[in-house]
């Protein structure tokens, strides 16, 4: 299978967003996909999780962990290796937690993808569906995520949104 240049996969918290972005990663021939982590571990959760998503994608990838700057990491991948870099929401929350320009980041990444020499994945979540936050904050985040969400699909040739771990596609075709 030949991934398209920039995917895209949405979803909700726990939807299953992430298997099936590493089962389109899979399919692809390359010997050695690329997994790109923007997790940091705070807590036992979180721990937990990065260990269950660890054993969820098995053996057989090269995982570079990268909190913020994922614009070196991109520039490393070669023009056939497929990467995955899961999730596009942690890092987002890496810039604004760490109170980063959220607009000259998101710029940065947008470019960074655009000049990736291999095909890449990305998985984000669909922040919007849910209440309105109670907090500034949180509804400064829910806004900035709608609006890399809107960027991230703009620039994809593939969208797609997993729902109860049934991928629909919204842009482009799955071959």
């Amino acid at each position: 299978m030949s991934l398209p240049h920039l995917s895209l996969i949405l979803g909700g918290a726990a939807s299953g967003k992430s298997a099936f972005a590493e089962s389109l990663v899979m399919q692809n021939t390359h010997p050695d996909p690329l997994y790109i982590a923007t997790a940091q571990v705070f807590d036992d959760e979180m721990a937990d999780k990065v260990a269950n998503h660890r054993k969820m994608r098995g053996t057989g990838w090269t995982t570079v962990e990268e909190p913020l700057d994922l614009a070196p990491v991109l520039a490393k991948v070669k023009p056939s290796q497929p990467a995955l870099l899961d999730c596009a929401t942690l890092w987002l929350t890496n810039v604004i937690l760490g109170e980063h320009d959220v607009d000259q980041h998101s710029a940065a990444l947008l470019a960074a993808l655009s000049e990736c020499k291999g095909p890449i994945v990305v998985v984000s979540n669909e922040v919007g569906q849910g209440i309105v936050p109670d907090n500034a904050l949180s509804r400064k985040f829910r806004n900035a995520q709608g609006r890399l969400n809107q960027q991230l699909g703009a620039q994809a040739d593939l969208v797609v949104a997993v729902m109860a771990g049934l991928p629909l596609t919204l842009k482009g075709e799955l071959l």
